[in-house]
Order: structure tokens, then sequence, then C-alpha cells
């Protein structure tokens, strides 16, 4: 079976998050069970610049009023097309975003030329290369399903399945009805039942309404996002295709994310040689400044975001100090929780450390050396920072909602009792109930066999993209 991966971003390319991550491990994860994907990327400077004797596979002449061409390469062993539109993707600034953090004016043609690109790809308009199953990832992909749903024969059994993926519903894709015309679709299309959103068009909605299956990254989210808690508008639709709908938990790559074998710690270990995380601890200390103990760690690597709950965090810093913990944070994100963040670093010296961006060392580090990493999402799709922590034997701490509640098991009694705990489970992102998981933690600590049993636990679960993979190939076989 041959399967059309779109996505605006894949690890190690070019990668924001965790779509990258899962658009990364795709390929290799249906591959044993007899299903090869081609990964379709935008031709970002950062990707083109990789691609070694460039050949064009194909040239449209207006791609959505630009010149593109189709640029074959490889990808982790895998085969990957690039859309090369350099007015379009050749820009200094991120994917979707300039240098100053502004949304690029014209994602809506960015994306929406990716998403065509894909669709003739779908249709078997470019020689030499043929689908049976089109799988768009996110609202930059997913229009991709709605140029299939117009552009294909009437009978459905002519054309290839759909499949979308819902990573994040909070991101849509919303653009102003002007924009319609320029997409190339047929005027039927701008309908309650077609792209039309509000009065403007929806990427992520056209696609959840020509999509063949609807999928999202953890079986609670896919309940959740039928609320209009969760649903961000989109619950309505979502409840009408429920049929279609399927939570697969994301995986993580065991080559990437293995404390045994990372090259980013000082000091290796397993299940079974945990107290060589003490090395570690030490350098997570000098990393982010953080002055030399025995007491706990705690740490953060997020976006900082109120999604993430780090404006309910930086609320509760003082008083996580107080508990006796230290805190390291890692990440970005909004100015004023950044700068909320310093500031904590700087009224509490050798407490609290705040390292503002991203580095993926630093974050294998932090991930060896901590013993516990808080997770306060409002709401997290699946989430796979809580998977690294297991797989460190880094405890998470987690509010119960989406992915983190499936495969976080909470250390409540019974399930200490049991041996099957793996971290620390809140529900409701306030002061007061973060605090209160906190201070669990923090007595949990205190009880090295229990804590120990944490630890041992989530290193041996398994969360590898085996069975993901698995489920992921039944979906694309059952559409067929």
């Amino acid at each position: 079976m041959r399967v059309l991966s779109v996505a605006s971003e894949s690890y190690p390319l070019v990668t924001t998050g965790g779509l990258a991550e899962v658009v990364g491990a795709l390929p290799g994860a249906v591959a044993t069970h007899d299903v090869a994907v081609t990964t379709l990327l935008p031709g970002y400077p950062a990707i083109t610049a990789t691609m070694k004797r460039v050949a064009a596979a194909h040239r449209w002449r207006d791609l959505l009023g630009v010149e593109a061409r189709l640029l074959t390469g490889e990808i982790a062993g895998h085969p990957l097309l690039v859309l090369d539109a350099p007015e379009l993707f050749a820009r200094a600034g991120g994917p979707y975003a300039d240098k100053s953090g502004e949304d690029w004016p014209d994602n809506w043609r960015r994306f929406g030329a990716l998403s065509r690109a894909a669709a003739d790809l779908a249709l078997g308009a470019v020689s030499g290369l043929s689908f049976d199953v089109l799988h768009a990832h996110d609202w930059q992909a997913a229009m991709a399903a709605a140029y299939l749903r117009y552009a294909a024969p009437a009978a459905p059994a002519a054309r290839a399945k759909s499949v979308v993926t819902i990573h994040n519903i909070a991101f849509q894709g919303r653009f102003d009805a002007s924009v319609f015309d320029a997409l190339g679709l047929p005027v039927k299309a701008f309908a309650i039942d077609g792209v039309e959103y509000y009065g403007g068009v929806g990427f992520l909605k056209a696609g959840l309404e020509a999509a063949d299956a609807i999928t999202t990254v953890s079986p609670t989210y896919a309940h959740e996002i039928l609320s209009g808690e969760f649903g961000m508008g989109l619950e309505g639709l979502i409840a009408a295709r429920a049929d279609r709908v399927t939570g697969i938990v994301n995986g993580i790559d065991p080559a990437v994310w293995n404390p045994e074998t990372d090259a980013a710690l000082p000091a290796r270990y397993t299940a079974a040689t945990l107290a060589r995380r003490a090395t570690n601890k030490r350098a997570a200390e000098a990393a982010f400044g953080l002055a030399p103990g025995d007491g706990p760690i705690l740490a953060v690597v997020s976006r900082l975001t109120r999604q993430k709950g780090m404006d309910v965090l930086a609320e509760c810093v003082n008083d996580i100090v107080a508990t006796g913990a230290r805190l390291a944070l890692l990440g970005s994100g909004d100015h004023d929780l950044e700068a909320r963040f310093v500031a904590a670093a700087a009224r509490h010296p050798g407490r609290v450390g705040a390292t503002i961006g991203y580095d993926e060392a630093a974050a294998h580090l932090l991930l060896g050396g901590a013993d516990a990493i808080l997770i306060p999402s409002r709401f997290e799709p699946c989430g796979l920072t809580q998977l690294h922590g297991l797989a460190y034997g880094c405890v998470p701490v987690v509010a119960r909602t989406g992915g983190l509640a499936d495969t976080v098991i909470d250390a409540n009694e019974a399930a200490l009792a049991a041996e099957v705990a793996t971290g620390v489970q809140f529900a409701g992102v306030t002061r007061g109930n973060l605090l209160h998981a906190v201070r669990r933690t923090m007595a949990l600590w205190a009880r090295s066999d229990a804590w120990a049993s944490l630890q041992v636990n989530g290193m041996k679960a398994d969360f590898s993209w085996g069975e993901s993979g698995r489920r992921y190939a039944e979906l694309y076989r059952g559409l067929m």
C-alpha cells in the first residue's frame, strides 16, 4: 500500500513541535506492515539546502498563482517529495511566521498550494507516482482532502482515500472569504458542508468535512473534542462524523530518546542503574544555574503559553520553592511569561533556573537529571514530553487531559500497591490543584522505594511507535 503523507514540517528537517516528530516517525512505523509512506513537505530553505543532485519530477506553471516544481529526495531512508516554490517558502523566519513572530499574511496561499499539490499527486497527475491514501496533517495540509473531494471522479472507489489527522484543533487555518476565488475550488465548495466556516474559509474544517477518516493523537482527546470546551467551534462537525474519528496515541523514537545510548548525557543509564542519574543531576544544576543539592529538581520543557498552563505555573513558583524543590525551565513563547520566569529565577537564585529558547541537548540533559517534569496543560492532544519523561525516569506530573491522561498512571495508593503507577495526575489547572500535585510529588519523592517504583515502571512502559504504527496501518487498510 502506498501512502502520501503531507505536512508543514517533519523531523529532523524542520521542526517546531510534536507534529514534526510524528510526521518524521510515521514512515518507519508503518513500514513493517507493508505500507510505504512518501512524505511531501514545503520547500523551506532548511529543506532544499539539504537536497543533493536536485531533479524536478514535475512542474506547475500556475499553482495558485505561482510557479513550482516537485523535487525528489529521501528522509531517514524513506521517499521525500518537496514542493519547491521560492515565492512561497524561500523566506527568512519560521515555517509559519516572520522573524518578529507575525504570521505570514499569505499563509492561505502557501499551504493552499501545498494542499493542491498533494491532491494532484493523489489524483495521479504526476507521472510515475501513485498513491492509495492521502494522509494530511493539521490545518496546513487539511485542504488537500477538500481538493481531492472536489476534483476526484464521482465514483468514490476510483480515487485515493483521505485521512486528516488533528494534532491540535486549536489551530484551524481560518481566513477571510476573499481568498476563496484564488484557491481554485469550484463555487459549490463555498458551502456549509464544504470549506465555508463562519463566513470565511476554514482549512481544517474543510479537511474534516471531506476526509474519509479523521484521526487525532489520543483516545481521550478524540472524546474531548466532542465538547465545546475542547472542540474550539468544530465540536458539532466532529460529533456529526464521530463514526470516522479514531484516537491513536503518538509514539517516540527509542533511537532518539533512550537514556542508555543518549550522547547528550554525561552518564548513561537504564532502569537497573538509576543511581547514575546523580551525575546528570549535577550537570543539569550547573547548566541551569541551580545550587547543588540532594533535593528534587522539577523540570519544565515547554512552550510558554496559556494552553500549557504556564501562567498558572508562574503563579506557583514561590510556593514551589517553599516546598524545598528547585525548578529548572527550558522553553519560549509568550513574552510576558518568558519575563515572569526570568524574574522568578532572579528572585530565587540557585533555586530557579530559566533558559529561554529551546536546545535539544539541554532538553535531554534535563530529562536525564531532573527528578520530575511538570506538564500542567489545560488541554494536550497527545503530548510527547511526558513520554520522554517516562523513558528517562523523570516522573511526569500532569494535568488529567488528552494524551496526558492516556499515558500516565496516577500514583494513588491502589496503583502504588499494584506497582503500576508511573506519575502524578491532577484535575483542573488551578494554582491550588497544581500545588497539591507538587506536594504529592514531594511526598512520593521522600519515599525512596515508591519513587524508584515510579521511575522503573515508566522506563519499562512501551511508548515506541510499534503499536501506533500497527493501528495506522489498520486504518489505511480499512479505507481500502
